[in-house]
């Protein structure tokens, strides 16, 4: 393979070839129309999955299984810096080999910091960004994020546009996923709770509101999803609350509807799964991942998390806790529940089901089915109908969950009482995915998912027989790896068709596939790899370093390229 960022960094900066002027975003004539989001991604990234269907799947295909030899670095961006520590540049290297023209250096005019916030800037991070979440390419122009910042990024050489830096409250700051785009404006959460409606243009706040209670330890990271004239957001919490979807309006801020994925009042549906009513407003089921939408059944189906307390039952006696660890489909317009099917039925181990789902269309039995597919912390693959949420195939991917006794009449793992925490210890598999997003393609027919395989002694060490809260009482400690692959699954049976293991201790990264026949991910070992989608065979490689986000591809200026972040860098690769 050819290791081709390796060779380009050692060329060093050389003379731009052909300096384009930095483009500004076409928002100003209407920007993003919500209806580009529905044809089938290829051109633009302008969603946190490329298009509503999760399959991350590009039908450019410049760059193909024959001309992948030939991809070289089109520009590296670095400067990344959280909060006003920022250069307020993106002093990119910028390469060229094969005559092909390099990316902007450092230099240029200062961008411009916009602050805002709530906070002081005491509880903000400071230092280089992990960037991590999606990066949006709409009109010649990325938006990338990391925890209370944003950038806007000349897409042709990765200059830094403009900053915004959100002052926080503090909270819980995990891995921020993305923003949402519409019109001229760009949609971001907050891990201190707040939806934040930016001028595309300019990085100037136009409004926020508050979207989860902060004093309830509710954290914000997941990219709104834009449908129509609906802002859909999810939070996160790990202590006893309750998880919950929510549509704001784009123009006003104002919120259109609430969707909790417990059961809240007497009567609810799947109050019964709960040992009470109280549980199961405590219980969790958080969505904090974006989910995908099907426009013909007007759906937006996403996955919710692990239920609480999530080790120790007491508090959630022997049901099985609707409707965390699920899939669930709801109107967009109304928010109104359509179907469930769960994923990992009591769960005990913290295994949510929150990642992203993918849409998939295929013959079962001779017959055209709308389907969705989704492969789940707990080691376990499933595919069912997206119009009724009908089971279609289970199977078991991960190669050491060993923690169910097998499946029920609907396909869904049952769990093995033997292999929860206890206080000798009970050795169990690791999550065997987490939210890097799969990816689908068409061409193949293959969901193409990471794979990680660990086992670890998990110990009980709260025996209270009320139990503990949240992610409390249970340490684990790890027994070893046991590989960490690139797997392909056929949705329509579960069965895996390859699997190709990763070099190093690190998982893969979420997943990007095209028309072109390749498959690209991080290796998990410092290298972004192509691989042959049909055969999982690596085709051609770049070592980077630390690959910490789910490639992309857009076109510009009649090129194919492919994005990829490395903590506080971007990378863009296109043909030399």
């Amino acid at each position: 393979m050819k290791h081709v960022a390796a060779l380009m960094l050692l060329l060093g900066p050389v003379a731009l070839l052909a300096q384009s002027p930095h483009v500004q975003p076409t928002s100003s004539s209407g920007g993003l129309d919500p209806a580009v989001i529905l044809k089938p991604l290829a051109e633009s990234w302008p969603t946190y999955s490329g298009d509503y269907s999760g399959r991350r799947y590009s039908s450019l295909t410049e760059i193909n299984q024959a001309t992948v030899k030939s991809v070289g670095l089109a520009w590296i961006s670095r400067g990344f810096v959280q909060g006003s520590g920022s250069t307020g540049r993106g002093p990119g290297t910028a390469a060229a080999s094969g005559g092909g023209g390099g990316g902007r250096g450092g230099g240029g005019p200062e961008a411009a910091l916009i602050v805002a916030g709530e906070g002081t800037g005491d509880y903000n991070g400071g230092g280089p960004a992990q960037i991590r979440g999606s990066i949006l390419a709409v009109d010649g122009i990325l938006y990338a994020t990391s925890p209370d910042n944003l950038w806007a990024i000349d897409a042709r050489d990765g200059t830094i546009l403009w900053q915004f830096y959100w002052k926080t409250r503090g909270g819980t700051h995990t891995g921020h996923r993305g923003v949402g785009m519409w019109h001229s404006y760009l949609f971001m959460e907050t891990h201190d709770d707040y939806l934040i409606k930016i001028d595309a243009r300019t990085g100037k706040e136009m409004w926020h509101v508050e979207i989860a209670p902060f004093e309830q330890q509710y954290f914000s990271s997941m990219a709104p999803v834009i449908i129509g004239n609906h802002v859909i957001v999810g939070t996160g919490n790990d202590l006893d609350a309750p998880g919950y979807l929510q549509s704001f309006d784009p123009e006003t801020g104002k919120r259109q509807w609430i969707f909790y994925t417990v059961p809240m009042n007497p009567g609810d549906p799947g109050v019964e799964t709960w040992p009470s009513l109280d549980a199961a407003r405590h219980g969790g089921g958080q969505p904090w991942v974006p989910g995908a939408f099907d426009p013909e059944t007007n759906l937006y189906i996403f996955g919710t998390g692990n239920p609480t307390p999530a080790y120790t039952p007491a508090a959630r006696g022997v049901g099985v806790g609707l409707f965390t660890c699920s899939l669930i489909a709801v109107n967009v317009d109304t928010g109104k529940m359509a179907w469930y099917y769960q994923t990992s039925p009591r769960d005990m181990h913290d295994w949510d089901s929150a990642q992203t789902p993918v849409l998939i269309d295929a013959v079962i039995n001779g017959r055209p089915r709308k389907l969705v597919s989704t492969a789940a912390r707990n080691g376990y693959f499933f595919t069912v109908d997206r119009i009724t949420g009908e089971h279609i195939a289970t199977s078991k991917f991960g190669t050491v969950a060993n923690w169910a006794k097998g499946l029920d009449d609907k396909g869904r793992p049952v769990l093995n009482p033997e292999k929860v925490a206890t206080i000798p210890g009970a050795i169990v598999p690791g999550s065997a995915t987490n939210w890097p997003p799969p990816a689908y393609s068409p061409d193949t027919g293959l969901f193409y998912v990471p794979e990680n395989n660990q086992l670890s002694i998990a110990y009980l060490i709260d025996p209270d027989p009320r139990g503990s809260m949240g992610l409390g009482g249970r340490q684990v400690a790890g027994i070893g790896n046991y590989g960490n692959f690139v797997t392909a699954i056929d949705p329509k049976t579960g069965r895996i068709a390859w699997r190709h293991t990763l070099p190093g201790g690190g998982g893969p990264t979420g997943m990007l596939t095209t028309a072109g026949g390749l498959l690209f991910a991080g290796d998990g070992a410092g290298n972004l790899v192509a691989f042959d989608a049909a055969s999982g065979t690596p085709l051609w490689s770049a070592r980077l370093g630390n690959v910490t986000n789910a490639p992309q591809t857009y076109m510009l200026d009649g090129k194919q390229h492919v994005l990829v972040a490395a903590g506080d860098q971007l990378y863009a690769f296109r043909l030399n």
